[in-house]
């Protein structure tokens, strides 16, 4: 038995999880609704800690973003309380200079925004998930940014004590220094997926893997939904207090909930005591070795080029999505004088529709007609395209709420992409491959939302939404792609069924005639 059987025979044997998705005693269908509540139970880790991350990051994020408004009207450009009034409540008839000025100067804090929260995880990266597939730890890669959401509301809070004795670039950089440090969503998205990764069979994971996205998707509307009503009625204390405290409960849940695998065996795990051995053990320049040979080892069917076109596709997926949420609230403001109720009311239908698409997906394609990933992928692709052209010439509100209509199906690019990155490495490799995936998703937006940032001030005048032909371009190569994939997947199963060694055929007994 080779190092790999060793691994999926041990993750079998330690982990509860495993269990009732290889070996299931009895069928789903026949079971009693208490055998099918603890079934459901045992199959239910990381799912719910995504939900509880992404929900109240999101329901703080337009406070945020209301708050730099109101800091860059108020106490840089120095507007007065009544511009900066009529402008947050949407009055803008005499006030267009001044909501140029504030969109502007928010959209150059953005750019370099975008830098600082990318660029210490992207140094994380580096590094951790070569070290979590060493010590066997995904716990910590989820605890990490849960404690800096946390920070980051506790911060905001005192942001908005001292409004007028801190501008908004100071205001701005408290904001992104605790996720950067902790790693944010990259970094927890490592965690969950690798830790999904390291229970799940290849036969069950594409769905597994689509229910975990599902589940930060479900957190999107949630947090969208409440977050306009709540910062009405609540303020800027009410959605920060209220954040902050869902963090915590999330904290606790990893921290009592979530065992660490033992799947490694004792004689692998490195021993270093001490907090020099944890740096010398972490920042090991021999696993960045090994983070960056999965992308250019050699393997069978391709694997090498596979890898490589699979983060080609991460980058031209995460760059746009990064770069659209840098630009769409300015966008939504600015086009169709939208306030922040009205945009929370859009980007929850928007992930309703999302939500319901990638539902329908991996239930439908991948579940009951055992689609390909790529299948996935192309579809997805192909409705992300359609659904930018919409928004990019969308001339009022109605045209806009087709877009997430025409979009419904863009929801498993991400998921097609990791399962079958998972699929063409080892369990000791996932955090590793994983590391790439957040490698280029951290690295993305100190492209995309520069560059969104910059088109949308060149283009406001002659059309705002020029900056959603740049997701229509970047998104073209990415179908060629999984159209490839899709030719080699056929090429693969061709090569299978040839590859089958018939048995030979009993000797024929001589038949005696008497």
């Amino acid at each position: 038995m080779d190092k790999l059987d060793r691994s999926e025979t041990n993750v079998s044997q330690n982990t509860n999880e495993e269990l009732p998705l290889k070996t299931e005693a009895k069928e789903v269908q026949n079971m009693t609704l208490l055998e099918k509540l603890t079934y459901l139970k045992s199959n239910i880790t990381v799912e719910p800690v995504l939900a509880l991350f992404v929900m109240p990051s999101v329901l703080a994020m337009l406070a945020t973003q209301n708050l730099n408004l109101d800091k860059a009207c108020r106490v840089n450009l120095g507007f007065g309380d009544a511009v900066c009034t009529d402008l947050r409540l949407r009055r803008r008839a005499n006030h267009s200079f001044e909501e140029e000025e504030v969109q502007k100067l928010i959209a150059s804090v953005q750019a370099w925004k975008s830098v600082v929260h990318t660029a210490v995880p992207t140094l994380l990266m580096l590094f951790i998930g070569a070290w979590s597939d060493k010590t066997g730890k995904r716990k910590i890669c989820m605890l990490m940014p849960i404690f800096g959401e946390f920070m980051t509301c506790i911060l905001n809070m005192i942001n908005t004590y001292f409004f007028y004795q801190v501008p908004v670039e100071l205001t701005v950089l408290m904001e992104v220094i605790f996720p950067a440090f902790t790693g944010g969503w990259y970094t927890m998205f490592l965690g969950t997926f690798s830790y999904l990764g390291d229970i799940t069979s290849k036969e069950t994971r594409t769905f597994r893997m689509g229910i975990l996205n599902l589940c930060m998707t479900i957190g999107f509307p949630i947090g969208m939904g409440l977050s306009g009503v709540l910062l009405r009625y609540l303020g800027y204390y009410g959605v920060f207090s209220i954040s902050a405290t869902l963090q915590f409960l999330n904290f606790c849940y990893v921290f009592f909930a979530i065992k660490d695998h033992t799947w490694l065996e004792n004689k692998e795990k490195v021993k270093k005591t001490g907090c020099t051995g944890f740096l010398l053990e972490f920042f090991d320049v021999h696993s960045l070795k090994e983070t960056f040979e999965i992308a250019f080892k050699k393997g069978a069917n391709n694997r090498r080029l596979r890898i490589c076109l699979v983060l080609t596709v991460v980058c031209l997926t995460f760059g746009p999505m990064w770069g659209e949420l840098s630009i769409m609230y300015l966008f939504a403001r600015y086009r169709f004088n939208w306030d922040e109720v009205k945009y929370s009311m859009f980007s929850t239908y928007s992930l309703i529709t999302h939500s319901i698409g990638t539902l329908f997906s991996i239930s439908v394609f991948s579940k009951k007609l055992k689609a390909d990933d790529s299948v996935l992928g192309m579809i997805s692709t192909t409705s992300k395209v359609c659904g930018a052209l919409v928004l990019a010439f969308a001339r009022n509100d109605y045209e806009v709420y087709i877009s997430p209509l025409v979009e419904i199906l863009n929801g498993t690019t991400a998921i097609a992409l990791r399962s079958i990155a998972s699929k063409l490495v080892s369990y000791q490799e996932l955090g590793k491959v994983f590391s790439l995936f957040g490698l280029a998703e951290t690295t993305m937006p100190l492209i995309f939302a520069p560059l969104y940032s910059r088109v949308y001030v060149l283009t406001l005048q002659v059309l705002p939404g020029a900056v959603f032909l740049i997701s229509v371009l970047a998104t073209l190569p990415s179908i060629a792609i999984f159209g490839w994939f899709y030719c080699e997947h056929k090429r693969d199963k061709k090569e299978r069924r040839l590859n089958v060694i018939t048995p030979p055929l009993p000797n024929e007994v001589p038949i005696v005639v008497p």
